[in-house]
């Protein structure tokens, strides 16, 4: 005979990022801390499922549609020293969206200083032509200056940083602690 709690529907386990993130990776503490921050939450603040965690697993467009599936990619790459990837990507995501001539150029010239010329503080992993190509574009800007890079970028993130997240263990962890557990 079925359990009582077979018989129950249940609502999926949802993951709080309002609070959740600021223990992801938490290593330490007391329980009754943990709790007490538990309790603190309230009804209004946003949830994740795990329905939608296994989204991102799909693709890694999917991943980044998700608010906080961006955000906990961006965590995983930071903690890898590669996150100027996802950085330039959105830079140029808020970029294409500049009315403005005027804003437009100057936005042009700081992301052309911050991640693609030679030696940037933020610099990409982009071919010498790529880069000279953009060196041309952004003399007279438009919203698709940075398009070729982009690509590349995205490419780059696609083929190694995204598969790699989804083998992490802060991938894992967060898919884990929102599924439901196995009935026997």
């Amino acid at each position: 005979m079925p359990s009582l709690a077979t018989l129950m529907p249940r609502e999926p386990q949802r993951l709080n990022m309002e609070t959740d993130k600021k223990t992801v990776g938490y290593s330490g503490g007391n329980l009754k801390s943990r709790l007490q921050c538990k309790l603190s939450q309230t009804a209004n603040t946003e949830e994740l499922c795990f329905e939608e965690m296994s989204h991102w697993s799909q693709s890694l467009e999917r991943l980044l549609s998700s608010k906080y599936g961006m955000k906990i990619f961006q965590a995983f790459l930071k903690s890898e020293f590669s996150d100027e990837n996802l950085e330039f990507w959105v830079v140029c995501e808020d970029y294409k969206k500049i009315k403005s001539s005027f804003r437009m150029s100057a936005r042009a010239k700081k992301i052309f200083k911050c991640y693609i010329q030679a030696e940037a503080p933020r610099e990409i992993n982009i071919d010498h032509k790529t880069r000279e190509v953009i060196r041309t574009n952004i003399k007279v800007p438009s919203a698709v200056c940075f398009d070729d890079a982009q690509k590349i970028v995205y490419g780059l993130m696609e083929k190694d940083s995204y598969p790699r997240f989804l083998k992490s263990d802060i991938y894992r962890t967060l898919l884990d602690s929102t599924s439901e557990p196995m009935r026997m």
